[in-house]
């Protein structure tokens, strides 16, 4: 047939095969088959494997590759980045993808760094510090000797802890290298809080006092309080320290002068927690950038202005049981925004512009945990045996660590939490120093620390 006619006949046969229903082309298939030879069948198995294996990521369009990522699992795109250099290009270019994959996992995600390369390699790297975690395998231990008696309170801040004993002494430690910076004679520490300046110690003497690191002398000595001073805290700015004793008062002094602005009355229990915040958010009671104090006992949370010592009046009382059945663990979270403290019945979660319990966590298990460190993310958490991890979006536990037989402490203060940004999500940079430090029998300080990335 001459090419003329045969295109002629091609152009025709093709318009009726266009016409005819799918199980019309296939049988019309299946004849022409029956009729081919050697050389044409070849000929169809070999372009029938190009057809069949069309590569829809380098065909599509860009966005619309996007499109069909996103509903694949990180773990599956990363196997598909090995196909052929254009599809890891591809897929390595897809910044939301694998931003996305990060928040999944726990990670802090700033919009404004758009390098998709960059949110890969951070994903890669966050999936390694998951691993470790579901492993056990992302802390190391440590320990700071020096005390000769009971260490009875701990506070942390910027990479060093401070330690206040039985021995009449307070130690300020560098966490990083386990080096002692300063040890001044004190009296017999229940609590302490410090700065670079100085340091504020709570005593079973039932005084506060103010030192001076740097000279070891005492610089204001605060007394009024009959029974032990278990917690202290203080503001510089509004030149006020606020403690909190088993006399069930708290009482807000002014801080440079010791003098005594008001007491606090309306606890039964012993008052082991005082918090000094400012809130963040706004109620008929409060507006943001006020000075709130909150309150602890055994069983009630009490809520008070700061800035109004005269006829201070408490906004607010919570507890978890009406008939005190139930008492509160010896540690409270308050960010300006939200109040957190843990019970035999689960972890409480209040907001603080209404007071209304937005939630109450019950893990398994529950009964003998209490609470260390709560964040947007995670929570960190503890019982007699292990430290643990919580996924507070799913309310489940993801890591737990051993403990030691560390000093029990009935107020909370012999045990605490270090860094904390990263129970807001990690980021690869705040997963280090210290995560959790508490007294033991032989006087001695445990530390728990991130491990270094591997």
């Amino acid at each position: 047939m001459e090419k003329k006619d045969f295109e002629a006949w091609l152009d025709n046969i093709s318009v009726t095969f266009l016409s005819l229903t799918d199980l019309q082309k296939n049988e019309t298939l299946d004849h022409l088959i029956s009729l081919s030879g050697a050389v044409q069948l070849r000929h169809l198995s070999n372009n029938l494997e190009i057809l069949l294996k069309r590569d829809f990521l380098k065909l599509l369009p860009l966005e619309l590759s996007f499109y069909l990522l996103k509903w694949l699992d990180p773990q599956t795109l990363l196997t598909c980045c090995l196909v052929s250099k254009q599809w890891n290009k591809v897929i390595s270019a897809c910044t939301e993808v694998w931003q996305t994959a990060c928040k999944n996992l726990g990670w802090q995600i700033d919009d404004s760094v758009q390098d998709p390369l960059h949110w890969k390699k951070v994903y890669l790297k966050a999936i390694l510090r998951m691993k470790q975690l579901r492993d056990h395998e992302a802390f190391e231990t440590s320990s700071l000797i020096g005390h000769s008696a009971r260490v009875y309170a701990l506070y942390y801040k910027d990479g060093l802890l401070c330690t206040g004993s039985d021995d009449l002494s307070a130690k300020l430690w560098d966490v990083s290298t386990g080096q002692c910076i300063y040890g001044i004679q004190t009296h017999t520490c229940a609590a302490v809080k410090f700065d670079e300046q100085k340091l504020v110690t709570g005593s079973f003497d039932n005084t506060v006092a103010c030192w001076e690191w740097s000279s070891g002398a005492k610089t204001q000595h605060f007394r009024g309080h009959t029974g032990a001073v278990f917690s202290v805290d203080y503001n510089d700015e509004l030149d006020i320290l606020v403690s909190g004793s088993a006399d069930f008062t708290v009482k807000v002094w002014a801080l440079s002068t010791g003098t005594c602005l008001n007491t606090l009355t309306g606890h039964t229990e012993w008052v082991t927690k005082v918090v000094l915040q400012q809130c963040k958010v706004k109620s008929l009671m409060h507006s943001p950038g006020d000075y709130i104090l909150l309150s602890a006992d055994k069983y009630e949370i009490k809520i008070w202005p700061i800035g109004r010592e005269i006829n201070c009046k408490c906004l607010k009382t919570l507890s978890v049981s009406e008939d005190r059945s139930i008492s509160l663990q010896p540690r409270l979270h308050f960010d300006g925004k939200y109040i957190v403290c843990s019970s035999a019945l689960g972890l409480y979660q209040w907001d603080f512009a209404s007071y209304d319990i937005l939630r109450v966590i019950k893990p398994p298990d529950f009964s003998n945990v209490s609470l260390l460190g709560f964040g947007e993310i995670f929570a960190l958490l503890f019982d007699n045996r292990y430290l643990y991890i919580m996924d507070l979006r799913t309310e489940k536990l993801i890591s737990r660590w051993p403990l030691p037989e560390y000093r029990k402490s009935k107020r909370g203060s012999s045990f605490l939490a270090g860094e904390m940004s990263w129970l807001n999500g990690l980021n690869g940079q705040n997963d280090t120093g210290l995560v959790f430090a508490t007294s033991m029998p032989d006087h001695s300080i445990h530390l728990v620390l991130w491990k270094e990335h591997g």
